[in-house]
């Protein structure tokens, strides 16, 4: 947990539902994950973590995504409960 209810996607556990607050990491890979559609604002939901961790399912405006798990540590998330 990075501060006051600020996680990143990588710490949500299947069912999690989460708001995105912003990115971090270099701009090429910023850059990436907004052309996912990974934008503030926008709701995501934990979906599955691979049996050994990586990669990641998200689900993200009606659609799945598989991350890595680095990746998923570089979108910063409010948790919603």
């Amino acid at each position: 947990m990075l501060e006051d209810n600020i996680d990143t996607a990588a710490d949500l556990i299947p069912g999690d539902k989460a708001k995105i607050i912003k990115l971090s990491g270099k701009a090429n890979l910023r850059k990436k994950l907004l052309d996912m559609g990974m934008v503030a604002g926008t709701m995501i939901e934990m979906i599955r973590h691979a049996p050994l961790g990586d990669p990641v399912q998200i689900k993200i405006k009606g659609y799945h995504l598989s991350l890595r798990r680095t990746e998923a540590s570089h979108i910063l998330i409010k948790k919603l409960r």
